[in-house]
């Protein structure tokens, strides 16, 4: 289960145990849409990823069948485009991942809950914020 410190006020903490970086406001990321990759129990597809998108990664996920590159102004979604930071599932990461399509990640900006499904050490290689 995981900890829902976004509602009560509470600081959810990056991969490293540090506090939870934000990750994108143009477009606006995020489970809550805050920018930042807080979740919650009702976020029952982890968005806790911190990613950097790539053309390869949104044809990934568009072969998959979440199309992130085509806007939706309805929801009030402009459609990803490369260099994009968006919060994704983390079980989305793992299987792109699997697949040779993950994108770079922020780990500053991951949240810890992602390491209930995906380890540090597979997210390292992918870090754009690791000196």
């Amino acid at each position: 289960m995981i900890s829902d410190d976004f509602g009560r006020g509470g600081v959810q903490r990056n991969v490293f145990g540090g506090p939870l970086g934000t990750c994108g406001e143009r477009p606006m990321t995020g489970f809550f849409r805050d920018g930042c990759c807080n979740t919650a129990d009702e976020d029952v597809g982890v968005h806790t990823v911190c990613a950097v998108m790539t053309a390869e990664f949104l044809a990934f996920s568009k072969a998959r069948g979440n199309d992130l590159s085509t806007p939706h102004p309805e929801f009030g979604f402009p459609g990803l485009q490369p260099g994009d930071h968006w919060c994704l599932c983390a079980a989305r990461w793992r299987e792109a991942w699997e697949a040779g399509a993950a994108p770079q990640v922020v780990l500053n900006a991951t949240n810890e809950a992602t390491l209930e499904i995906v380890s540090l050490d597979l997210l390292k290689p992918y870090a754009v914020d690791l000196n």
